[in-house]
């Protein structure tokens, strides 16, 4: 473990330096073109498309899932910022814990509670088109996985380190409606007799801002291909201002695989100060 943890870490610094280099500050119209997309609400994106230096926001969210023989609860804080034009960081502590259900026919099936994760993240949009109303990102994000809480140590903090490169694009297709992909496969290498894996992700999405408003109603659509299944979970969602600078986001959650999970819900509150 110790010398794969030294690697992921090298390799994580050494990307985060690249990435947060300064640029110049510069005049309003020096900008660079930026167009609003609505932007899904549990896989969010590590910073607006088209981001500008100088952009952060913080995000808290907290949701339940009913996974058939117990509930999970999720917490997660994040923070993201334009250390340059375009160019997104995201850091990221999420956190679950799992409880019995009136249907726990399984307690044995019940996974221990766990920080989840130290996920960083880097976006980079490569494309904006007026003329298409189109945006294009590549992105990446690096979450070091630590083990159950009741298990860990100082010789076993961690399980692994999980790879997630990945591609957005989004699209205007009237000023009002508005079209997303985000997709990308996952590789996840462990340690500490946790096997490796691969998975590949594509959660789309389509939203309806309403005119004259940062709010929107919409549809968000998180499939996982993993082990030559394919699971699916329709996430309709809507976001509302409370003010400039503070938003919340609520999205239900259904999953179509019903073995497995049936409902959940999400809760996201948005923080983005002024600039």
């Amino acid at each position: 473990m110790t010398s794969n943890l030294k690697v992921c870490l090298t390799l994580t610094c050494l990307l985060w330096g690249v990435f947060s280099y300064a640029q110049e500050e510069r005049n309003e119209e020096d900008l660079p073109l930026k167009l609003q997309h609505a932007e899904p609400l549990y896989i969010d994106l590590i910073r607006d498309l088209g981001a500008r230096k100088g952009e952060k926001e913080w995000n808290v969210g907290a949701g339940i899932t009913d996974n058939l023989d117990f509930d999970s609860y999720e917490f997660l804080v994040e923070y993201e910022w334009a250390v340059a034009d375009r160019l997104g960081l995201e850091v990221e502590v999420p956190v679950t814990v799992f409880t019995p259900n009136s249907f726990n026919r399984r307690p044995q099936n019940r996974p221990g509670d766990r920080i989840e994760s130290l996920k960083l993240a880097a976006q980079y949009t490569f494309w904006v088109s007026d003329k298409f109303q189109t945006s294009m990102a590549l992105g990446n994000i690096v979450e070091f996985e630590f083990t159950d809480l009741n298990a860990m140590s100082l010789n076993n903090l961690t399980q692994g380190v999980l790879f997630n490169p990945f591609l957005v694009a989004a699209k205007r297709f009237t000023p009002q409606w508005h079209g997303l992909i985000y997709t990308g496969p996952r590789f996840f290498n462990g340690w500490n007799n946790h096997e490796n894996y691969f998975a590949y992700e594509i959660n789309s999405n389509l939203h309806y801002m309403i005119p004259g408003t940062g709010n929107f109603i919409g549809l968000e659509v998180n499939q996982l291909l993993l082990d030559g299944e394919l699971k699916t979970v329709l996430r309709p969602q809507m976001r509302v201002e409370i003010k400039d600078s503070l938003k919340v986001g609520i999205v239900p959650g259904i999953s179509l695989n019903r073995d497995e999970e049936r409902f959940s819900s999400f809760l996201r509150l948005i923080y983005e100060p002024h600039f």
